[in-house]
């Protein structure tokens, strides 16, 4: 186990997972599970070892809960990290098979992110250049307008793509349905629903 744990310290150290996606309407980058499954590879036939994801269902009420869990051994000890995520069965516009699939890659990329101790934390601000410390709280103070229709369809969507509700709670002022109807896009938490669902079983 020693040795496992001394190959996984160096795979946290030294791998670095590009921010290949963009989100227009947060205006930052952000990461895929397969952004991070190509950091990985390199260090795989180095350290001999080799890093599988695997998933569960753990519970069915109130919504279905999936138990993603990524590992990394040298064929004799394994280290585990894991993420849970709810199932939105009232996602308008998809399929059940889409719904699932979209849950199913949220939770690969942050049981990945667990185990090579990747900050995903998404910040509407991540990737800007910032001024002086004027500047941010000269925007920090400009006061929050009402959301119009149009700008809750975009809203909706960069939930959809792996957006922070935070941070369109500091730039808009919403209503109580308005936010419960945001809160809903958010139980997938911040992914990108493609459709497509990831079938990872070995790097």
């Amino acid at each position: 186990m020693i040795e496992l744990t001394k190959s996984l310290a160096t795979i946290q150290t030294n791998m670095k997972a590009k921010k290949s996606s963009y989100n227009s309407f947060g205006k930052y980058y952000f990461r895929k599970s397969e952004d991070i499954l190509e950091a990985i590879k390199p260090f795989l036939l180095e350290h001999k070892v080799y890093v599988t994801v695997s998933e569960q269902i753990v519970a069915t009420d109130p919504v279905p809960t999936m138990l993603s869990t990524a590992t990394i051994s040298n064929g004799t000890d394994a280290i585990h990290a894991t993420a849970l995520v709810g199932v939105d069965l009232n996602q308008k516009g998809m399929q059940t098979a889409q719904q699932f699939g979209a849950a199913s890659t949220y939770g690969k990329k942050y049981a990945l992110g667990n185990l090579f101790l990747i900050d995903d934390t998404e910040d509407a601000d991540a990737g800007n250049k910032h001024g002086t410390v004027d500047k941010l709280k000269a925007k920090a103070a400009v006061a929050k307008v009402a959301i119009t229709a149009d700008q809750m369809k975009k809203a909706v969507e960069y939930l959809k793509a792996g957006g922070d509700i935070t941070a369109i709670n500091k730039k808009y002022k919403l209503t109580t349905l308005q936010e419960n109807e945001l809160v809903k896009s958010t139980v997938k938490s911040q992914i990108k629903l493609n459709g497509q669902r990831d079938d990872i079983t070995k790097a």
